[in-house]
């Protein structure tokens, strides 16, 4: 399994929107990504990041409702060799078959569950799927399917909930006939018509959104509407925006926004039932030996941090900011903010220079 997780780590894509998270994968050849149409669905643009892949927005070039998959294009090509993405043959499984799934959400390690298919053709809605019982999260959603010999043989789509681990993913003779069609249909983005399975792109449907073959409606990524923020979410990203932050980039699905200063990574989630900001700024990781002096500073430094406060999470040091939403406006938020930022930036130096934390393995990205 480790060197099938090697052979992918690069290839393997963390998304996100205003709307959701999930993952995807790169097909190095064509220089696309491929995920879950459902996870980008409603979205023109979309926040990409990888292993070694830096973050940046990826336009969505392709919907697909019927088989539930999406491409996106990048701004930025990104050389991946491409012998490590091996799209399989679906069709020689059966079942008792060793599968792998891989999913990467944001801000967390890569997730890899291992399992074996239980039914090779299950039909759902008139479409085929692999049933497995390779545990599937949302955060897995749009992530590939792996056999033993390290090619593609799927493309995770769902998991059931309370299902004893039944997950379903999309066979990836699917995904083959996609790319064809994509490939053959007239440039600009596409999308496939769920009537009539036709796929057309944006210079035949324009602006009337109908299918020119049968004129039922289909939704191009490129009509989608342009993302705006309401209400509380709204007045967090005015803010954002005014002391510097690209907020296309830092939201990470509803009412969570995702900035990076310096060596920090600061988490912003807003919760609408109890009207709390909260601001975690994952510092560093405690050392494994000789923690006693790392306590005694955070404990001192508590009394000395106007408005923020230290704390432990799964053995992570965290800086917190915690704001109501009735008490936000945007001179005392920003000014609240930049606080966070700048000290987070400079407690995780501290902490590993000086008291021997360990750099969190997020950073790396």
């Amino acid at each position: 399994m480790k060197a099938i997780i090697d052979r992918y780590r690069d290839s393997i894509i963390q998304i996100a929107t205003p709307y959701s998270t999930g993952t995807g994968f790169l097909l190095p050849d064509k220089q696309l990504v491929v995920t879950n149409n459902h996870i980008v669905q409603d979205n023109r643009e979309v926040v990409v990041r990888g292993d070694r892949l830096p973050k940046q927005l990826a336009t969505v070039v392709y919907a697909d409702p019927r088989y539930d998959l999406a491409f996106l294009r990048m701004q930025d090509p990104f050389e991946v060799a491409p012998e490590s993405v091996t799209l399989g043959n679906d069709e020689e499984l059966t079942e008792g078959d060793v599968v792998v799934s891989i999913g990467h959400p944001f801000g967390l390690e890569f997730s890899i569950t291992q399992g074996i298919i239980s039914n090779a053709n299950r039909e759902v809605e008139n479409v085929r799927y692999l049933q497995h019982d390779a545990a599937l999260n949302p955060g897995n959603s749009g992530g590939p399917l792996i056999d033993r010999q390290g090619t593609i043989v799927g493309i995770n789509t769902l998991g059931v909930e309370q299902g004893d681990n039944i997950g379903f993913s999309l066979p990836v003779r699917y995904l083959k006939q996609a790319l064809l069609d994509y490939q053959a249909a007239l440039p600009g983005v596409k999308a496939r018509c769920e009537a009539c399975d036709n796929v057309v792109a944006e210079q035949e449907v324009e602006n009337d959104q109908y299918c020119p073959h049968c004129g039922a409606k289909v939704y191009l990524p490129s009509f989608a509407e342009v993302y705006e923020p309401v209400g509380v979410a709204e007045s967090i990203e005015e803010l954002l925006v005014e002391i510097g932050q690209d907020v296309r980039l830092s939201r990470r699905g509803p009412n969570n926004w995702e900035i990076i200063e310096g060596s920090a990574r600061i988490n912003i989630t807003y919760h609408e039932d109890t009207g709390l900001i909260m601001g975690d700024a994952y510092l560093c990781a405690l050392p494994k030996t000789d923690i006693k002096p790392i306590y005694e500073f955070l404990l001192r430094e508590n009394y000395e941090t106007e408005g923020l406060s230290f704390s432990i999470k799964d053995q992570d040091v965290v800086l917190s900011l915690l704001i109501f939403d009735r008490y936000l406006n945007l001179s005392t938020g920003m000014k609240l903010f930049r606080h966070l930022f700048e000290r987070a930036d400079y407690y995780d130096n501290v902490l590993v220079e000086k008291y021997g934390a360990i750099w969190r393995k997020e950073e790396e990205n």
